[in-house]
């Protein structure tokens, strides 16, 4: 996996979520999606996104008259990423720690538990059938 040089800040998270829904987008497009639960001015959104291109977050190409952006690493890699790190400074790595105090501390419905539970009961197959 290629990690990225510099962690996302929260805004700049934004944006890739955007991307990462919406695919490729030009920045008026970003920023209209943004302003759909927050106030932010266009020219922010302008150079944010100009900052996440020279920090290698972003990348651009010209169609037309307008710049195209997408995340130059994938949702996965970047949220797996960032877990890591969360996981690593929070709970010294303990990823059940993690987890207990995820679990602890909020609802979680019998459909997404079923989900965990499925979810460990194939990592535990493959854990078996790795031994073999």
């Amino acid at each position: 996996m290629k990690e990225p040089l510099i962690k996302p800040t929260d805004a700049e998270l934004e944006i890739l979520n955007v991307l990462w829904k919406n695919g490729p987008s030009t920045v008026r497009e970003i920023h209209q999606e943004l302003t759909k639960t927050k106030d932010s001015g266009y020219t922010t959104t302008l150079k944010l996104m100009q900052i996440m291109f020279k920090k290698g977050i972003l990348i651009r190409t010209k169609h037309k008259r307008s710049h195209i952006y997408k995340p130059a690493q994938k949702e996965e890699e970047t949220k797996n990423l960032l877990l890591n790190k969360f996981v690593n400074s929070l709970f010294h790595g303990s990823t059940s720690g993690a987890v207990m105090q995820l679990l602890g501390n909020n609802k979680t419905s019998a459909e997404e538990l079923s989900e965990i539970r499925k979810l460990i009961d194939e990592m535990e197959d493959n854990r078996l059938h790795d031994d073999k």
